[in-house]
């Protein structure tokens, strides 16, 4: 029996993303300059950055303006849940938990701030449904953003987006090694794609876009949405 592996090849990308740009025909244009030829099963990870540029979710907001952050929040749709000093846990419109409704002041011109695209799942579709006509071959798309997670420190990647595949994997009612019956394990493998393609990507690398290859995903129309907790079992809010 092989052993399992997969393989993740960042996507280098010239050139800051403005708004009318075509995210995925940019990805097409820098895989066939670096002789990198997408396959059926990739999985590609985007940067939720380079989308919300090219779909011109750009707000002007000056380093430190907790005001107008807070304002651009409750603009944003979204719900304050917890305050600490500048520290704002919010639930976007999406239903994300997230610190300031994902406004992000990194990677963008000084004075202005990147917001979540109005729909994540959706413009995971579009991406996934344009790289499947320009390079022929059926991959899934993750759209990742940088999350902070309760009662751990430090941030990971994770699913904001997703298109073309599962975004869990339910090992309910298998049976483990020693013939113990699952009953609650159930793999957020999208996020985990999402952690595993920022070790490529970096925050300063020119890297927006990672192809993981050999994933173990299933596929299928899948979302973001599904990794969302119901509020009414949120044991930490």
């Amino acid at each position: 029996m092989s052993t399992p592996s997969i393989s993740v090849t960042g996507i280098r990308m010239a050139g800051e993303f403005v708004e009318g740009d075509k995210v995925a025909d940019r990805i097409f244009a820098a895989c066939e300059q670096a002789g990198f030829r997408l396959a059926d099963d990739d999985v590609v990870v985007v940067t939720h950055k380079i989308v919300s540029k090219a779909e011109g979710r750009v707000a002007e907001m000056a380093p430190g303006d907790w005001e107008a952050r807070d304002a651009l929040i409750a603009r944003e749709g979204a719900t304050f849940l917890r305050r600490k000093g500048s520290i704002a846990i919010t639930r976007t419109r999406h239903g994300f938990v997230c610190a300031s409704a994902g406004i992000d002041a990194s990677n963008v011109a000084p004075g202005t701030v990147t917001l979540l695209p109005l729909n994540s799942d959706r413009s995971a579709r579009s991406i996934r449904s344009r790289l499947k006509r320009l390079a022929g071959a059926d991959v899934a798309v993750v759209i990742s953003d940088t999350f902070g997670r309760a009662w751990r420190n430090g941030q990971t990647n994770v699913a904001i987006g997703v298109a073309g595949m599962l975004p869990t994997v339910n090992y309910r009612d298998t049976t483990d090694s020693f013939g113990t019956v699952l009953k609650v394990t159930n793999i957020a493998i999208a996020d985990e794609l999402a952690g595993a393609a920022e070790m490529v990507m970096g925050k300063a690398e020119g890297i927006p876009v990672a192809v993981i290859r050999g994933a173990p995903v299933k596929r299928g129309r899948g979302s973001a949405a599904e990794l969302i907790r119901p509020a009414h079992e949120d044991f930490f809010l």
